[in-house]
C-alpha cells in the first residue's frame, strides 16, 4: 500500500460518507421535519452540516477499517490457522446480531426496529461478503461479514447509547456501512491483486 493509494482511499472514503449522509439526511428530513439542525428555512445549511458529518463518519470508518486490518494481521499470527480466526469471527458476528437486537429492544425504540435493523444489516453484509468472494476468493466471506456487521456495529455504538433515536441510528449506520463496503471492495484494486488482498482473512501480509 503506497502513500498515494492510501491518500486516495482516505479522501474517496470520506467523499462516500459525505454523499451518503447528505442523501439519507435529506430523505429523513423530508420524512420528519424535526430531523434537522435548524428550521425549514435553513435547509441548505442542514444539508452542508449533514455532508460535513458524513466526512467525519468516513474518516471514523477508515480508522475502524485499518484497526481491523491490524487486528486481522495479529490474529493470523497468533492463531496460525486461518480457519480458527475465521471461526472466532463467525461466532462473534452471530453474537453481535443478537446483541444489536437485544440492545435496541432494551432501549424500546419501537415495535419493529429492534429486529428489522439486525436483519437488514445482516442481509446487506451477506451481499457485500458475496461480492467480495467473487472479487477475491471464498475465504473472504466470513472476514467480510465480520467487518460489515460487527465492525459497523461497534463504530455505530455512540448512536446506540442513551436516549435512542431511530433516525439518528440510521443516519450514522448508513454512511458507516457504505464506507466500510467501499473500502473492503476497493482494497484489492488498490493492492493490484484481488486474489491475495488483505480484505480477506486468508492473508494479511500484502498490507505490510
Amino acid at each position: 500500500m503506497t502513500l498515494r493509494k492510501w491518500f486516495f482511499l482516505f479522501w474517496s472514503c470520506m467523499a462516500v460518507g459525505a454523499v451518503v449522509s447528505a442523501i439519507s439526511g435529506t430523505i429523513m428530513r423530508l420524512t420528519d421535519s424535526e430531523f434537522a439542525v435548524m428550521g425549514l428555512d435553513e435547509s441548505g445549511f442542514n444539508l452542508i452540516m449533514m455532508a460535513i458529518a458524513g466526512l467525519m463518519i468516513g474518516a471514523f470508518s477508515q480508522m475502524g477499517f485499518f484497526a481491523y486490518l491490524t487486528l486481522n494481521y495479529i490474529a493470523l499470527s497468533v492463531f496460525r490457522k486461518s480457519y480458527l480466526w475465521n471461526a472466532l469471527q463467525g461466532y462473534t458476528t452471530l453474537f453481535a446480531i443478537g446483541g444489536l437486537g437485544y440492545m435496541l429492544y432494551e432501549q424500546r425504540t419501537n415495535n419493529w426496529f429492534f429486529w428489522i435493523l439486525p436483519l437488514v444489516l445482516t442481509a446487506l453484509s451477506v451481499l457485500v461478503a458475496y461480492i467480495k468472494t467473487k472479487q477475491t476468493n471464498k475465504s473472504a466471506f466470513i472476514p467480510t461479514l465480520f467487518l460489515m456487521f460487527f465492525v459497523t456495529f461497534v463504530e455505530a455504538w455512540p448512536a446506540l447509547q442513551g436516549e435512542t433515536n431511530v433516525l439518528a441510528i440510521i443516519f450514522m449506520m448508513l454512511p458507516l456501512f457504505a464506507c466500510n463496503a467501499y473500502q473492503i471492495l476497493m482494497l484489492p484494486r488498490l493492492l493490484g491483486n484481488g486474489k491475495e488482498a488483505t480484505g480477506s482473512a486468508s492473508s494479511a501480509k500484502p498490507i505490510a
